[in-house]
Formats: structure tokens, C-alpha cells, sequence
């Protein structure tokens, strides 16, 4: 039995603690920014796939030495100061002072050329660079400098090149793994720290503050200037069932779908809770294996180009009229500086009649073609069926196999013939910064021996991309452009099967998404 004494003490204990808990300030929950991710995040590594997944995640984790603006234009980030001799084969970079990885360790020069040399390994404009006599060397801890054998003028671009695959900043000892399997350590240069421990595949991926990240003072303008975040937290979710990632969005359960299924884009844009952007301009792609039957055969890939109609691809995929093209017969997206209807004239109407006959002249055998399926992107999966049907109106044996799209991204690396678990073809899209010139267009580099699931390889259509990329002469330049289009169309290193423009969707209490840019995941613009 407890004394009247103890229970005394007790209740005044008691009363002690809760008072104390009254003038506690209250413990500050953290901003948190919940976006419905397009993709479930499989590879942690942007220097080994085009996945936008992993692309996206690169931006969270990492910095560049330089990034585009809003305008598109080269801006310094991760560098201070830089300079060029007038013939420009030689070039000297400083980084700003400072700069911290996420575990606190100093970046520097050698940082910086480690990971410049691992992207040019993969990138077609690093390749170029390479081709041009590209040798880097540290000076000091901060400064380094680009020689080159001859002049190259798309050396900033290359270094604030957007997507596909962007030269971020990763630690020399990690950069110099090797680059046949991707990179599973994050070191990053960025604003985000990836929370492995909460990392669940399938699921959900969650990035917190970087404190060790130094931004830049300038206000953040399309990939450049300040990335300091107003979240503490961010968390991307995976809701493959388009029906409960909108309705999370307008229960306010999230903030942000990243791609807005086409399907509701429409309904949506009545929602006053709710804020509906451009995602920029994108192509829908065919990609086919080149190194086994079929599609090794360029005759194969004009037969099924000949019967491709991109109206019915792009109306298929969902986007409504006035987000989608009927037709676009450039490679470099229509609207764009680079758009030239060279060598198209032949293809732009679709003529399944036609694609029999050149199917047949070019002596197709009936080999099985091991179409991938993603089941869980819904434009994607409305592309691949398309794509099925496409195929077997010209005769084509078709297999249509259904998996996830990280399962398809992983599969598409395999070198292996259909029949032994590789594929013939799978759907994809490419966004703008992936397709408006030969030089960001990686599959249009063709250049044999490259790394790009379905291994174009083209010798003619790499000799005209690396003449015009070296050409200074603007009209010289616009007749190459168009000699490699007209290429194109007779290697077929991919089909383009539509144009459109994508959409995300975010709750209208979210301020800053009228600043998001062309897709790419610039979540420092945000607030809340």
C-alpha cells in the first residue's frame, strides 16, 4: 500500500512535469513536400541509364559544374569563375569555395574530372568531346582545365547538358567505380540527402535537407542558380493506379503528381483545388533491338515506320486536341530551332498496304517480336499497345509481354536474343531536352558500339552528326541538319510515333509551380 507521503510526491511530480510540458515549445513537425512520383525508383545511379526516374533522382542528390537556365543558356553552378583562349581549345575552371558532399567531405578538381570522365564514357556530347582531343587536369583542390585538340563548341553545353545523361558532381573515389553496373553508394553534391533507411522499392523513396549543400546566391532559374529548399523532407510515393493518385491529390493526402495521366487532364482542369502545368514537349518512341532479328534489318524497321500513324499513337496515349500534334515529321521536336522535315516526305502518311509489301520485299520470316509491356505508366502502356497492334497489321509475329516499367528498364539492358530473355522492342518517350538536336539526341548518335538499349549503329549517320556538330557556318550547318535527318529516316534508329505535351498536377495552395520546369523535378521552387 503506497504512504500518503509517496503519493504525494507523486501527484506533485506529476504536476511538475506537466507544467514544464505547458512551456515546452511544441516540437516543430518538418515541411514536408509529398509528390506522386511517374515511375517506381529502381537505379540510384543518372550516369548509367536515361531512365527519367533516375534522372530525377540525380537532381535531387547531386549538383553540375553548369546548368541551363530558363532560356536554355549555360549557366555556372558548381564553378566560380571560368575562362576560354580565343581559339577555344583551351579552358580553365574554379570551383567555388565551400562546396560539400552530403557526408561533409570537400569537392574538388579531382571530384569534379572523376566524374566528368565516367559521364563522357556514356554521353553522346562527352563521346564528341572525347573525339575532339578532350584531356582534363587538376591545377589545385579547386581549378582545373579542359585541353582539346581542336576547337569544340558545345563545351558549356555538354557541362549543363539537362537530361539523358547529366554530368553530375559525385565523389573521385565513387566516380571511378566501374561503369558496367550501376552505382548503389550516394555520396551526393546536391540539395537532397537520399534516406536509404527509408527507402522502400515499390513504394516510396524519401530525400531530407542536405545541410552541408552550399547554394548559390542567384535566384534559381530553370536548373541554375540558388537550389535551397523551403522542405525539410520530401517523399516520393509510387501509386501505379492513376485513379487513387489523383484522388490522393484531391483528398490533399499529396501535393504533386509528377505526370498527370491524359485521362484526367481534362476533368482536372475544372478543380479549382487543383493546378494543372505543362510538362514541356515530348515524342513517343519506338525502340527496336538492332542487334537481333528483325529489327537488324534497316528494310524492317522503314516497313513498320511506314505504317505507323502518329495521330492514332498520340490520340491512343489520351492527351486531348490541343495538347497533342497529328503529325510531326521532325526527329528534333516540332517548334524547335532544329525542326526540318528532310527525308520525311515518304513516311508521313501511314500506308499499312505498303509496309506489307516492303515487309515482305524485305524477306521477314516470321520471327517472334518480344514486344516489353509496362503495365503500371498508362500513356506507356496505351503506346505499347499500339505498338502491338501496329506491328501485327503488317504481319509481324508479335509477343507481348506485360511487366512493370522499372522491370522493363531493367530487361532492356540485356544483350540477350528475344527467345533467351532479352526483347525485340519496347515503348518509351523522350522529353524535349532529349530530342532537339543530333547531339542530345542519343538515339539518334548512332554510333557504333555506343551503350543505348537497342545499340543503333550507323556509320554514315554518325560521320553527319559529328560534321555538323563541329560546322560553324549557320547555313553549312542547316544542310547537314537536314542530310542527317534524311539519314534517319533510311537507317531508322528509332521510330517517332507522336508528339505531344505532358502535364503534371499539383494542389493550388502550392506555391512556385508556375516555376517548374519543362519536367524536370526543380522541387526548390516550391513551397507551401
Amino acid at each position: 500500500m503506497t504512504s500518503p507521503r509517496r503519493l504525494l510526491a507523486a501527484c506533485l511530480g506529476g504536476l511538475a512535469l506537466a507544467t514544464a510540458s505547458l512551456h515546452a515549445p511544441a516540437q516543430q513537425q518538418p515541411k514536408t513536400l509529398r509528390v506522386v512520383a511517374h515511375a517506381d525508383l529502381k537505379i540510384l545511379d543518372p550516369t548509367f541509364t536515361t531512365a527519367y526516374i533516375s534522372r530525377n533522382f540525380g537532381y535531387m542528390v547531386y549538383d553540375t559544374l553548369f546548368a541551363q537556365d530558363a532560356n536554355g543558356k549555360p549557366q555556372p553552378q558548381m564553378v566560380e569563375k571560368y575562362s576560354t583562349s580565343k581559339d577555344g581549345k583551351q579552358w580553365s575552371f574554379t570551383l567555388r569555395p565551400g562546396l560539400k558532399f552530403s557526408d561533409g567531405s570537400a569537392v574538388t578538381s579531382a571530384d569534379a574530372i572523376a566524374s566528368l570522365q565516367r559521364w563522357a564514357a556514356r554521353d553522346s556530347l562527352g563521346r564528341a568531346m572525347v573525339a575532339s582531343g578532350a584531356e582534363w587536369k587538376a591545377v589545385d583542390a579547386l581549378s582545373f582545365t579542359l585541353t582539346l585538340t581542336e576547337p569544340f563548341g558545345m563545351v558549356l553545353d555538354g557541362l549543363a547538358k539537362p537530361s539523358g545523361f547529366p554530368p553530375v558532381i559525385l565523389p573521385e573515389r565513387i566516380a571511378k567505380m566501374p561503369a558496367t553496373a550501376p552505382l548503389t553508394e550516394v555520396v551526393g553534391s546536391g540539395p537532397f540527402v537520399f534516406k536509404r533507411d527509408e527507402w522502400v522499392p515499390g513504394n516510396k523513396a524519401v530525400f531530407v535537407r542536405n545541410t552541408n549543400y552550399v547554394a548559390r546566391s542567384e535566384p534559381p532559374s530553370g536548373l541554375s542558380g540558388s537550389k535551397k529548399t523551403s522542405f525539410d523532407r520530401v517523399e516520393w510515393l509510387y501509386l501505379p493506379d492513376a485513379n487513387s493518385a489523383v484522388a490522393a491529390l484531391k483528398r490533399g493526402e499529396v501535393d504533386l503528381v509528377e505526370q498527370l495521366p491524359p485521362d484526367y487532364i481534362a476533368p482536372l482542369r475544372t478543380d479549382s483545388n487543383v493546378k494543372i502545368g505543362s510538362g514541356g514537349a515530348y515524342q513517343a518512341f519506338l525502340v527496336m533491338n538492332q542487334l537481333h532479328a528483325p529489327f537488324n534489318d534497316p528494310k524492317v524497321r522503314q516497313a513498320l515506320l511506314q505504317a505507323v500513324s502518329q495521330e492514332r499513337f498520340v490520340a491512343a496515349m489520351g492527351y486531348p486536341l490541343d495538347m497533342r500534334m497529328s503529325y510531326c515529321a521532325t526527329y528534333f521536336i516540332c517548334g524547335s530551332p532544329n525542326e526540318t522535315a528532310a527525308g520525311a516526305e515518304p513516311f508521313r502518311k501511314a500506308d499499312v498496304a505498303k509496309a506489307k509489301k516492303m515487309l515482305a520485299d524485305a524477306g521477314y520470316k516470321g520471327e517472334k517480336v518480344v514486344l516489353l509491356v509496362p503495365s503500371d505508366v498508362p500513356y506507356l502502356n496505351a503506346e505499347a499497345l499500339m505498338a502491338a497492334q501496329t506491328m501485327r497489321s503488317i504481319g509481324l509475329n508479335v509477343d507481348a509481354q506485360t511487366m512493370d516499367w522499372a522491370s522493363i528498364g531493367a530487361r532492356r539492358a540485356k544483350r540477350d536474343a528475344p527467345e533467351a530473355g532479352g526483347w525485340n522492342m519496347y515503348v518509351t518517350v523522350a522529353g524535349e531536352f532529349d530530342a532537339n538536336s543530333p547531339i542530345a539526341n542519343a538515339y539518334l548518335s548512332a554510333a557504333c558500339g555506343n551503350s543505348l538499349p537497342g545499340w543503333p549503329c550507323d556509320k554514315k549517320l554518325d560521320e553527319l552528326r559529328t560534321a555538323w556538330l563541329k560546322e560553324t557556318v549557320p547555313a553549312k550547318r542547316k544542310e547537314l541538319l537536314d542530310a542527317f535527318q534524311s539519314r534517319a529516316y533510311e537507317a531508322v534508329p528509332y521510330i517517332n510515333a507522336g508528339q505531344y505535351s505532358a502535364a503534371f498536377a499539383a494542389r493550388s495552395s502550392l506555391k512556385g509551380v508556375d516555376k517548374l520546369w519543362a519536367g524536370m523535378p526543380t522541387v526548390w521552387m516550391l513551397d507551401k
